[in-house]
């Protein structure tokens, strides 16, 4: 089945994956590569994206569980029951994109599975101060209140209008969300009302803290970040740098959704960084 409400030209397929059935997108054919979502996102978060990074590439889209159409996991003790689960979707070693919460659980993938994951890309990498006493609260509120299902129904009427872009969008995911285009907005807005458990994972993400594992990231890593993300700052990206020994791409004029506010810089950095003869492109950090 074609994807055409939120991946055009990408097939729709499901797995069973140890009691949690879960739903991805897949496209093209050569190097593999794996894009995970953020927080509340779904598939269609990678609109502008992923087809810049489709050619001479098999790209593999998942949707985590309880998000999209993904089933909820039975148990969700930690960010290692959502890595496990894309582990279990990759027939090969691959090349990793993780953006936001999908980072943080990408990087929990590369530990666990360092035979799978090839490189990571960390898209404005949730987990270095995710468990901070305010990031702990917003991620509590946005668990009970739900605003991206409240909003879902109105998403086509939002990613129209300027102003309510502005209200959506404002100070947390885009540095000027007029500027965002209407059918990006609408894939950002569109994942929310099939979600069933999302706040499993924010609970998850608030109990994990990375920093004392990442010496055991054995694959090149790239930080990628928006100059201006106001919900995971650029501090969190040097943090991260220093410790992994990575280099560091700030994407600028961008906040925390870059993926779709600045997809062709991202798809730059990606492609600098990511091997087509099997040989990494690594900047100085």
């Amino acid at each position: 089945m074609d994807a055409k409400g939120d991946l055009p030209g990408f097939e729709e397929r499901f797995a069973e994956a140890r009691g949690c059935r879960l739903r991805y997108l897949v496209a093209g054919e050569g190097e593999p590569l794996v894009l995970v979502h953020g927080l509340g996102g779904a598939a269609a978060n990678w609109l502008a994206l992923a087809p810049l990074l489709l050619p001479g590439r098999q790209v593999l889209v998942p949707e985590l569980p309880g998000h999209g159409g993904s089933a909820p996991l039975p148990a969700a003790p930690s960010l290692n029951a959502y890595a496990d689960r894309i582990a279990l979707l990759m027939e090969r070693p691959a090349a990793v994109v993780g953006h936001s919460l999908g980072g943080a659980i990408t990087l929990r993938l590369a530990i666990r599975r360092p035979e799978l994951v090839t490189a990571l890309v960390l898209a404005g990498a949730a987990g270095i101060s995710s468990g901070t006493r305010q990031a702990r609260y917003a991620l509590t509120m946005t668990g009970l209140v739900k605003p991206g299902k409240r909003i879902a129904p109105y998403r086509r009427r939002v990613a129209r209008s300027a102003l309510l872009k502005t209200l959506v969008f404002g100070r947390w995911g885009a540095s000027d969300p007029p500027a965002l285009p209407a059918d990006i907005a609408e894939s950002f807005l569109s994942g929310p009302a099939r979600h069933t458990d999302t706040v499993s994972a924010a609970k998850a993400l608030i109990r994990d803290d990375p920093r004392g594992d990442l010496d055991r990231v054995r694959c090149p890593v790239l930080l990628l970040w928006g100059a201006r993300d106001h919900q995971l700052p650029i501090d969190d990206a040097f943090d991260y740098a220093r410790r992994l020994r990575a280099p560091l791409r700030a994407i600028a004029d961008c906040g925390h959704l870059l993926i779709g506010e600045r997809p062709e810089a991202c798809a730059d950095a990606i492609e600098e960084f990511l091997p087509r003869d099997g040989l990494l492109t690594v900047a100085a950090t």
